[in-house]
């Protein structure tokens, strides 16, 4: 048993995104084989846009590589109802150039949750429910006021572009949690006497999280 204190935690966005690299195929594993010609090294972090609807769009780490194959750790797709075997090909895409998110005061999540669909028999006088889809999820970030921060330009910028960018939460013991989603940026800042004034900006996820 383990607890953690998310002291000293770490927020970056990711800035800079490459042209995609055609994926062939990935394997049903519990770490992926992708084949494509590959120019991805160790640790660089990636974009999949795959046909595995359950994989499109998530962050993902290469844990080994050569020349025509790379690895990533973060995701198990050895169950071929959720992951087709044959559909994993679509492009990878690597980002870089993390921007780092300072003066953090508030980091939480919302949404996420499992959704049911709850029925009723005609013959039944009770209710049963059966698991449907994850509600749509989103992080929030409250942060100091102060422009001149290069963190908050880049949210603004991928606020205004009204793109995507991946997030990396990382954490005191090495571990990390990526992101992926839509950025919004809310510049009109609170004002409460004698408190810190606060933006606020909140990540929509494209897709679900990956923990490394």
């Amino acid at each position: 048993m383990a607890a953690k204190l998310p002291d000293g935690a770490i927020v970056s966005l990711y800035v800079s995104y490459d042209n995609p690299v055609p994926i062939d195929d990935i394997s049903n594993s519990s770490l992926p084989v992708v084949t494509c010609n590959n120019s991805f090294v160790v640790n660089d972090v990636l974009i999949i846009k795959s046909a595995w609807s359950a994989l499109n769009d998530r962050v993902v780490v290469v844990n080994s590589a050569t020349a025509n194959e790379f690895t990533f750790n973060g995701i198990d797709t050895t169950e071929t109802n959720i992951f087709p075997v044959g559909a994993g090909y679509g492009d990878a895409i690597k980002i870089s150039s993390p921007e780092t998110i300072t003066q953090i005061m508030g980091f939480s999540t919302n949404g996420g949750d499992q959704q049911y669909v709850t029925y009723s028999y005609l013959e039944q006088n009770f209710e049963s429910q059966m698991p449907t889809v994850f509600s749509a999820q989103s992080l929030t970030l409250e942060i100091a006021d102060d422009t001149s921060q290069s963190g908050y330009q880049a949210l603004k910028f991928a606020a205004d572009a009204r793109g995507t960018r991946a997030l990396k939460l990382a954490m005191p013991d090495g571990s990390a949690i990526y992101y992926n989603g839509y950025i919004s940026l809310q510049e009109s800042p609170t004002v409460t006497k004698g408190q810190v004034m606060m933006v606020k900006a909140t990540v929509s996820l494209l897709a679900r999280l990956t923990r490394i």
